[in-house]
């Protein structure tokens, strides 16, 4: 032990103050020596019956307490705030950072030495990680694991059906009946989506960013090797205490690098630059937007995983996992970033194997030459704007249009399939005032469902643009994180319907073609819509949260204040 245990400031203490924090752990039936010395190991939770993506963890649990007791340390589990992205409203991304605030404030507030994150779930990955590296603590991450791939009709099917199965629906191709089947034949076992969702890519970011043990990402949440992971994850938790390796010494610049190529590489949620961006911030690396177009640009494709591509997330596994994938864009990586294990990122995938080049392809023939991720700047997003050209209509990369505009979420509702509304496949689809501030909390609209009239005539993609966010499970010609957003008044905001956009992929440009003049007078006469609330965390959030490009977290919750408490309480 490097140097004296955390967690004896509380159970160390002679006297009233020793006596109080150790008698009342009793109570749970602890012997006493379970508290002279050994590494307290925090086991932070976010099951929760109304997350069901993480309905498994109390079981999961159970692995990482063994894998901790075995190693000689004493596991306690906490509960910390559960975002299910299905079903909070008005979206978890609200409370992304209030979650990351409760993991903060739990982790500096109790005596534990170290922490192992169970996340699963869209945002309780990164809220877990952006509260965890405030604290900068010994810690290791579990993911939950994705569910098994759907089967449906004779076919495979996941979370991004949802999308083609609604549009199906409404073109009339599909019955409510059907539908409402398809639902159980989905969500058939435990885990979270089985696609390279939001859920599958935070899996996958913490593992090229080195905070688990290999393979990770893509175990399946039914596969008995995610609890043998998650086992030897409590072991593993102990030893980091013991050779003090913090969040920190894992997460250096290095490790921001591999995990931008590695989301290229994977064709990963768009939501992963947000949510990478608000743990450099956390963390104190510096990070950029414009890094990740720079990091992305000659990395193709490998992963043939929907959205992007036709297979499942089990399918990755069985094929050789994550570190296949990063054995395959070596080349790229920096090798030598360090890992939860001890290891080099290199020494953990260099021994991997590719079982199926039909699901992880080699960098000479990718599946897919576009990289996973692109950057877009110009007058219409000034701090700029994120997109998936991988999961885009490639015939729409270099394409002008004329602008529909819907002013909000509610004005999308009511118009999108009125049958005057002026459209055709052509137009660009325009949504505002869904950005962080207002909504608020940026929610998952921005690959809005077309216009009825043009779904019946067989079209299926078409340019849409928000200051939004976008579910890893959605995929489509969809450009979003607009920044600034319309709610802070700069050219998002006065887009009119009329007006004509450029996107120019090639060239990483978004424009509208309105001149300067024009727009300072809109500017000018631009008054706010959006709701503002005076109560609350809602009314917290919106003075404090910061644009899309920077990571959306609460300026005051940039950086950190480490593990020391400053008083006692007795």
């Amino acid at each position: 032990m490097k140097e004296k245990l955390r967690s004896q400031g509380w159970f160390g203490k002679t006297g009233k103050d020793g006596f109080i924090y150790r008698a009342w752990m009793k109570n749970q039936g602890i012997p006493d020596y379970e508290f002279r010395g050994k590494p307290v190991i925090g086991i932070c939770n976010t099951w929760s019956e109304l997350t069901p993506c993480n309905a498994h963890f109390r079981e999961l649990a159970e692995s990482i307490k063994r894998g901790v007791s075995e190693a000689g340390g004493l596991p306690v589990e906490f509960p910390v705030m559960s975002l299910g992205e299905t079903l909070i409203k008005p979206t978890a991304m609200l409370y992304r950072n209030l979650a990351s605030m409760d993991v903060e404030e739990s982790i500096r507030a109790n005596p534990v030495d170290g922490v192992v994150l169970m996340c699963g779930c869209d945002k309780t990955t990164p809220s877990l990680v952006m509260g965890a590296c405030s604290v900068n603590l010994p810690t290791i991450v579990v993911s939950g694991g994705p569910m098994l791939a759907g089967k449906f009709q004779g076919r495979d099917i996941g979370t991004s059906d949802i999308w083609r199965f609604n549009d199906a629906v409404r073109a009339g191709e599909m019955s409510q009946e059907d539908l409402t089947i398809s639902e159980a034949c989905m969500a058939r076992s435990r885990g979270h989506c089985a696609v390279m969702g939001t859920a599958s890519t935070m899996a996958a970011m913490v593992e090229s960013l080195g905070l688990t043990l290999p393979d990770n990402a893509a175990i399946p949440a039914a596969d008995a090797r995610r609890k043998v992971l998650a086992q030897m994850s409590g072991i593993r938790i102990v030893e980091m205490v013991k050779e003090n390796l913090r969040m920190s010494d894992i997460l250096t610049r290095e490790a921001f690098e591999n995990s931008i190529i590695t989301n290229s590489a994977i064709g990963g949620s768009t939501n992963f630059i947000i949510h990478l961006l608000a743990i450099a911030g956390r963390i104190g690396v510096p990070l950029e937007l414009k890094d990740f177009d720079k990091l992305s640009a000659l990395v193709p494709v490998v992963a043939n995983i929907q959205p992007s591509g036709k297979h499942f997330m089990e399918d990755l596994y069985y094929a050789g996992g994550l570190p296949a994938v990063m054995k395959e864009i070596d080349r790229f990586l920096h090798g030598n970033a360090i890992t939860a294990n001890g290891k080099s990122i290199r020494e953990n995938y260099e021994k991997a194997t590719c079982y199926d080049r039909d699901i992880i392809s080699t960098v000479e023939e990718p599946f897919n030459p576009l990289s996973g991720v692109v950057i877009l700047t110009g007058n219409m997003c000034e701090n700029g704007a994120v997109m998936k050209p991988s999961a885009a209509d490639p015939k729409l990369l270099s394409h002008t249009g004329k602008a529909v505009v819907f002013e909000d979420i509610d004005d999308y509702k009511k118009r999108v399939d009125d049958p005057d509304l002026d459209v055709d496949e052509t137009c660009i689809l325009v949504l505002k005032n869904v950005g962080p501030v207002g909504y608020p909390g940026m929610p998952e609209v921005g690959n809005i469902s077309l216009p009825k009239k043009l779904l019946t005539r067989g079209i299926h993609d078409m340019i849409r643009i928000s200051d939004g966010r976008m579910s890893g499970t959605g995929f489509g010609t969809v450009i979003l994180h607009a920044s600034p957003e319309a709610a802070l008044g700069g050219n998002f905001a006065v887009i009119r319907s009329g007006d004509t956009i450029t996107l120019d992929v090639p060239n990483r440009k978004l424009t509208l073609n309105v001149s300067e003049e024009e727009l300072t007078k809109r500017r000018k006469e631009w008054k706010p819509k959006h709701k503002i609330y005076d109560r609350g965390y809602v009314s917290l959030y919106q003075q404090q949260v910061e644009q899309a490009h920077l990571g959306a977290d609460m300026v005051y919750l940039r950086g950190g204040s480490g593990s020391e408490v400053s008083r006692d309480s007795h």
